[in-house]
This record gives C-alpha cells, sequence and structure tokens, in this order.
C-alpha cells in the first residue's frame, strides 16, 4: 500500500533550500579546485613524458596524489548536491567525469550551479508565499 505524498512544510522547505545551496558552494569550490589541478596534472605529464625536464618533474611529483585526493573530495559533494537536487544518473556520471575531462569541470560546474540555482530560487518562490 503506498502511502500518499505529503508536502512539506515551510520551515521544512527552507531547511532543504538552505543545505542544497550549501551542497551547491561546496560542489562549486571543489569544481574549480579540481579543474585547476588536473590541468596542473597536465602540465606535470606533459613536462614528464613529452620534454622531460627533470628540475619541473621533481617539483611537480605531489601534483598526482594531491590531485587524486582532491577528485576524492570532489566526489563527495557532487553525491551530496545530486542527491539533494534529486537529479538523475545521467547527471551523477557527468559530474562524476567532469573531474577527469581537461577544462569539462569548468563547463560543467556552470551549467550545474545554473540549473541548481534555478530550481532553488522557484523553491524559494513557491515556499515563500
Amino acid at each position: 500500500m503506498s502511502t500518499p505524498q505529503q508536502t512539506p512544510t515551510t520551515s521544512q522547505a527552507e531547511a532543504a533550500i538552505r543545505k542544497a545551496r550549501g551542497a551547491l558552494k561546496r560542489y562549486r569550490f571543489m569544481a574549480i579546485l579540481t579543474g585547476v589541478m588536473l590541468l596542473i596534472l597536465c602540465v606535470e605529464l606533459f613536462f614528464k613524458y613529452v620534454v622531460p625536464v627533470e628540475l619541473v618533474v621533481d617539483y611537480l611529483g605531489w601534483v598526482p596524489f594531491a590531485h587524486g585526493w582532491i577528485y576524492v573530495v570532489y566526489l563527495v559533494t557532487v553525491l551530496d548536491l545530486w542527491s539533494k537536487m534529486r537529479w538523475g544518473f545521467g547527471r551523477l556520471a557527468t559530474m562524476v567525469f567532469a573531474g577527469v575531462v581537461p577544462v569539462m569541470s569548468f563547463i560543467l560546474e556552470k551549467r550545474v550551479h545554473a540549473d541548481a540555482d534555478a530550481k532553488l530560487v522557484a523553491l524559494e518562490e513557491r515556499y515563500a508565499a
């Protein structure tokens, strides 16, 4: 037997919107940081394999490890935002891949932020009345 879907109260909706906005801010920060680290990783790999410059490789040897751990934190923020916004699995997969494709995180972050912000503004207007 299915139970009827209950509409949230105004205070519940405000709390959910506040949490979603916090998740959006964390996602935005991590998407930009992950994108920057991925570009630095590409530069490091270029100097390591294409133009072997030992001095540069010695100073940038930490980049793959840093990007790996930053990517893990990025995945947590992606899952957090995705679950709060109740998007489909296609959006989740796209957001996950954006952390490993150079420049894609910057482009997708802009789109995700615009979509999420529009949805949250509509919810705020719906529950403000």
